[in-house]
């Protein structure tokens, strides 16, 4: 069976999400929509009428302030703010679906397992199986202060947390409640069979639970989990936990490159290859005509927030790039560790295609860049996808929309029956759990090289 690809759309519940300044498009109805339920009753039935696999919701804990060491350019232009919490928008988009599954994002870092574990379950039983969790360690330094810090954790260390946190994450989950648990024994009075709900007892580094979880098992009893990382660090814990990794790149070569690594140090764990599935960033500007998507770019691209962008890059990298503004610009624009995250500094150093200059790599920001947007008639980006599909190794996407509805409808009109047509993309939804529809083990619950399995029910322990 030909390879088809898996597709999200990459959403945030804010005013704006990677779309700088797009919000005063007249077809922009984010800005508005984002707090109301009718845009998500919407955005879902779109979505499932798309064929898509999953809204995946990004998430911030604090706002962008390493650009001119200020909030202001953010705040200005709505850099992810305001931005309310996506979890509670997933239970209404799921009422009106029927196999749209929901990916959200939550930091290991700031968070405690044994809240965020009772959160999730009750999100796959109200969805039916169609959760994932998105791990992330966190980067932003006023998300640290604002949760009593007085600097970020360093990156590292927020991955040695975020072990820990999956290994407490999966004991409640896998371990605490045995199947059958629920017996419903009205003759004896007796709802649950306490003989078969433990305490995990886990005592470590950074957490300390006694439990029981307070859910029963919900059906895929551990969300499908995402993780996104492009670090060296990043890239060994997404092979060890992730069963979805989002990874990015400049080109489809080094997609490729980080897509086989992955898969690679995945077996290095005792894990199938197979079970891992790479998805990656992918922006359309599409119309029925070449010289309309042109237009359209254009259009786009007079309404762009330079700032903004800036913003967004010095928070994910730790580059205060106004510094660099004063800088000779020819000078080359190189890559620098830091207590942020990696991608976005990777992307325009080691990264890119060829040396960039401070002149280039600002230059990137300053408009929509189209080295990374795919621009043309239905065929013509259908043609783009293809080729970066089969190319990059990648087995999806990420959709990224710059005036939302707008372009996704455009996409989903225009570019997916194409799509459809040369079979590289579904015409109708398999049955069953997210981890049923993504993978061809046939199982609602982690596959038996999963790690989190070694605490699969019938295997109990006491931990210490």
């Amino acid at each position: 069976m030909t390879k088809q690809i898996i597709l999200n759309a990459f959403e945030m519940t804010s005013a704006m999400h990677n779309s700088h300044g797009l919000w005063k498009h007249p077809k922009s109805k984010r800005h508005r929509g984002y707090k109301d339920l009718n845009y998500w009753i919407e955005m879902a039935r779109l979505l499932e009428r798309g064929k898509f696999d999953a809204v995946f919701f990004a998430d911030v804990l604090g706002v962008y302030d390493t650009y001119k060491q200020s909030k202001e350019p953010s705040i200005h232009d709505g850099l992810q703010i305001p931005v309310n919490d996506g979890a509670f928008v997933i239970p209404t988009m799921a009422s009106v679906t029927e196999h749209l599954s929901f990916a959200i994002t939550v930091s290991t870092t700031y968070e405690q397992p044994f809240g965020n574990a009772r959160r999730f379950s009750t999100l796959d039983h109200l969805t039916n199986g169609r959760i994932a969790w998105n791990v992330v360690t966190s980067y932003l330094p006023n998300a640290a202060r604002n949760f009593g810090l007085k600097d970020m954790v360093k990156h590292d260390k927020r991955y040695e947390i975020a072990d820990e946190f999956l290994e407490v994450s999966y004991k409640l989950w896998e371990e605490s409640w045995e199947d059958g648990a629920i017996i419903e024994d009205v003759e004896n009075g007796i709802l649950v069979d306490s003989s078969k709900v433990h305490e995990i007892n886990h005592t470590g580094e950074f957490f300390s639970v006694e439990g029981p979880h307070l859910s029963e098992p919900s059906p895929q009893r551990t969300p499908v989990i995402y993780q996104a990382g492009t670090s060296e660090r990043g890239r060994d814990f997404s092979a060890k936990h992730a069963e979805c990794v989002f990874v990015g790149g400049p080109t489809p070569e080094r997609i490729k490159y980080y897509a086989d690594d992955i898969r690679k140090r995945a077996v290095e764990h005792g894990r199938n290859p197979d079970h891992v599935k790479i998805i990656c960033f992918l922006t359309v500007i599409v119309a029925e005509t070449t010289e309309q998507a042109e237009a359209k770019y254009e259009e786009y691209n007079k309404l762009w927030s330079p700032d903004a962008a800036k913003s967004q890059f010095g928070g994910a990298s730790g580059y205060d790039l106004s510094e660099y503004e004063k800088q000779d610009q020819d000078q080359p624009f190189e890559f620098k560790k830091t207590e942020h995250g990696h991608y976005k500094a990777a992307s325009l150093t080691k990264d890119a295609s060829k040396q960039l200059s401070i002149k280039e790599a600002l230059g990137r920001l300053e408009s929509i860049d189209r080295n990374t947007v795919f621009i043309g008639n239905p065929v013509e980006v259908a043609d783009q996808i293809q080729h970066h599909f089969e190319t990059s190794g990648v087995d999806g996407y990420n959709l990224n929309h710059l005036v939302t509805p707008s372009c996704l409808e455009d996409f989903i009109d225009l570019v997916i029956p194409i799509l459809q047509e040369r079979g590289i993309y579904k015409k109708e939804y398999k049955d069953g759990s997210l981890r049923e529809k993504l993978f061809s083990h046939g199982r609602s619950v982690l596959p038996n090289d999963h790690p989190g399995r070694k605490f699969a029910p019938g295997r109990h322990l006491t931990h210490s």
